[in-house]
Parts: C-alpha cells; sequence; structure tokens
C-alpha cells in the first residue's frame, strides 16, 4: 500500500445540510477559492422550510478536506456524510 502522503485527494462528494443563505452560487465562490480547489459543483437534493440538503462535489489538486468541512461549517452548514472520495497519485501540478 503506497504511503499516504504520496497519494492527493482530487475529489470529495459530500452530502450538506445548509441554509437558504448564503445562497447556492457564494456556497459555491466560497469553496472554490480555497486552495487545491479547481471546481465545486453544488445540486439541491430537499428544500425545507429552512434548509436545503445538497449534493456538494469538490475537485482540485492535493485538496483539504478539513479546510473543506471547516469552511462549510463556517458557512453555517453541516456535513451528513462523505459519499465519495478520490485519491490519486500526484502529478508534477499537484506537487
Amino acid at each position: 500500500m503506497p504511503d499516504k502522503h504520496e497519494l492527493v485527494l482530487t475529489r470529495l462528494v459530500l452530502d450538506v445540510l445548509k441554509p437558504h443563505k448564503p445562497g447556492m452560487v457564494e456556497f459555491a465562490q466560497a469553496l472554490t477559492g480555497l486552495r487545491g480547489v479547481t471546481k465545486v459543483e453544488v445540486s439541491i437534493i430537499e428544500v425545507d422550510a429552512d434548509t436545503e440538503t445538497v449534493k456538494l462535489t469538490v475537485e482540485g489538486n492535493n485538496i483539504n478536506f478539513e479546510q473543506i468541512a471547516n469552511t462549510v461549517k463556517q458557512l453555517g452548514a453541516a456535513v451528513h456524510s462523505v459519499d465519495q472520495v478520490t485519491y490519486s497519485h500526484p502529478t508534477k501540478q499537484q506537487t
């Protein structure tokens, strides 16, 4: 098994419960601004009176899971589950 330091997180799919504010655009922009993140997709799964359940897909070069989770929390949301994780060997651009 490769040493964990030889692998980088390149894709993460999360089930997130968020308030209506910030909106999806602002939510995605805040996450896209994080180091290592190149793409963010937010899809609404369910809408309730005060909250939205969204599928959050984050792609990038050496994504920091803790930074993603902390930013989600700072935006008033909560990670309900980690639904998919992709690790790969780093390319020269990812190091």
